[in-house]
């Protein structure tokens, strides 16, 4: 069995998005708080439906990764960018849009043994749960151990809300409120965070209660707190504020703050404000590339979220990595409103003879057309690749090779074809692999690694000979590396059991 997550960008319609043709045993889609009428639907496989007003303002943190096209405006478009749009993604960066997921199961997955007993903590029959596990004979252990690409018995009962089934887990069974599952964006979950999905403060209460860990963090840094502002509930982010969470816990994602700004989640967010959240913090700090400020007027579509920021301290002065201050942001998509909020407590900029909204919105538009700062430049091409390397290291292979490709067009790079390479082995896509470890060795020709690379793309296409060819080259250049020389056995074995190949 295998999970599948879908993801419904900001502002697509629901025509654009129907229901996948080959439909994966278990679901996982973007859900609101209110989504009570796919959850009535769970066992089929709903389609999204229409956006709602929150979601009018495409939000680049939620959209899919796509590949710019190559032109020469790559480099400029790129890095003025005020958060990196052109890699901006639900995977690749570190501070990025959570919808949190809403389990549902296939009805063919359903019917099979595990999958009922899946279906029945979804659906929160506690008798029908009981009887599965009396039928089947299983003992607490077995019930746990029930999952399906990381999600079991337990996270499924929590994200609907389920208390009495989650009472049954928990004390009945000894089920692990901090258990670490979910995949891919998801990684590192536990019920305990999938718990503020539902809206019910009783059931997260309860998770508190016993055991339930408010500073454990994912695998991409969000707490149960991030959880809860992203998903728009108030009542949780309230009550686990009241808890005395820290409103600016930071597990190396972000603030939840910064979560809910790029989340468009204006209601969490100023219940964060009110309990006086940091709107001004170090903006430089682990990897992020815009404060909230600074991603409000950058993107656009953020303007009524201006006014929470400032009155909550957010300093306009403060520029980004690339040296833009918020004004100037606002000025670059020639936002007027949002410029004319900016200019009484912006510091006037030497160079603008004129400080008003033309004189900001002309001063701007030529510093853009100037030469970009070598330095700030070099900065922010390093968080981006360390984006990337983030997502190879979380198995996200897909979003990697396209932050990678992204990375790319701005500059060729031994490194970043070697990475690529790897990222499309671990896809599948021999020929892919193999023309990167191509050029790779051009750029390198000299380096183990790229010949490396090279068999291994080889050794996937079951072209034998090469691939030993390939690591000879890789031995002469690194002799008596263990990994070569497994490979050359592994090869040789291999050119004699298929000597046409």
């Amino acid at each position: 069995m295998s999970l599948s997550i879908r993801h419904l960008p900001r502002g697509a319609r629901a025509a654009s998005n129907p229901a996948p043709k080959s439909v994966h045993p278990v679901q996982v889609r973007p859900s609101t708080q209110d989504d009570k009428s796919q959850r009535a639907s769970a066992a089929g496989v709903p389609t999204p439906g229409p956006r709602t007003e929150a979601t009018q303002s495409e939000n680049p943190y939620s959209a899919p990764l796509r590949p710019l096209r190559q032109s020469p405006s790559f480099r400029r478009k790129l890095l003025l960018s005020s958060s990196g749009r052109g890699l901006a993604s639900a995977r690749s960066t570190r501070r990025r849009a959570m919808a949190l997921p809403l389990i549902y199961l296939t009805p063919a997955v359903a019917a099979t043994e595990d999958g009922s007993l899946l279906q029945a903590a979804l659906d929160g029959n506690l008798r029908r749960l009981k009887g599965i596990i009396k039928n089947r004979g299983m003992g607490p252990a077995a019930v746990l151990s029930v999952i399906v690409d990381g999600f079991g018995v337990l996270h499924c009962a929590a994200a609907h809300g389920h208390l009495e089934v989650c009472k049954y887990l928990i004390g009945e069974l000894g089920g692990d409120p901090n258990m670490a599952a979910g995949a891919e964006q998801f990684k590192g979950v536990t019920p305990f965070m999938f718990s503020v999905h539902s809206g019910d403060v009783c059931t997260v209460k309860y998770f508190i209660d016993h055991g339930g860990d408010p500073m454990k963090a994912d695998a991409n840094g969000r707490s149960v707190l991030h959880y809860a502002v992203c998903t728009g509930n108030c009542k949780a982010t309230e009550f686990l504020l009241s808890e005395g969470i820290p409103v600016d816990i930071d597990c190396g994602s972000g603030t939840p703050l910064d979560h809910a700004a790029a989340n468009d989640q204006y209601k969490t967010l100023k219940i964060l404000l009110d309990h006086n959240a940091n709107a001004g913090a170090d903006i430089h700090c682990k990897g992020s590339l815009a404060s909230p400020l600074l991603f409000a007027t950058g993107q656009g579509g953020y303007t009524d979220l201006i006014p929470f920021l400032l009155k909550a301290g957010a300093d306009p002065n403060v520029p980004d990595d690339m040296g833009y201050l918020p004004i100037e942001r606002a000025a670059l998509r020639e936002c007027r409103e949002e410029i004319k909020m900016l200019l009484p407590l912006t510091s006037p900029i030497p160079d603008v003879p004129n400080w008003s909204i033309d004189g900001v919105i002309a001063y701007t538009k030529f510093k853009s057309t100037g030469p970009l700062d070598k330095g700030a430049v070099d900065k922010r091409m390093a968080i981006f690749k360390s984006q990337a390397d983030a997502a190879a290291r979380r198995k996200e292979y897909a979003q990697a090779s396209e932050s990678y490709s992204l990375l790319l067009e701005n500059k060729p790079d031994a490194t970043l074809f070697s990475n690529r390479s790897f990222c499309k082995l671990k896809m599948g896509d021999g020929k892919g692999a193999l023309s990167d470890a191509n050029e790779c060795r051009m750029l390198r020709p000299d380096w183990a690694k790229a010949c490396y690379r090279q068999a291994a793309a080889h050794m996937l296409l079951k072209e034998y000979k090469q691939a030993y060819e390939a690591l000879l080259d890789a031995e002469k250049l690194d002799p008596g590396n263990d990994d070569i020389m497994q490979e050359l056995r592994k090869a040789m074995e291999l050119m004699k059991l298929s000597p046409g190949q």
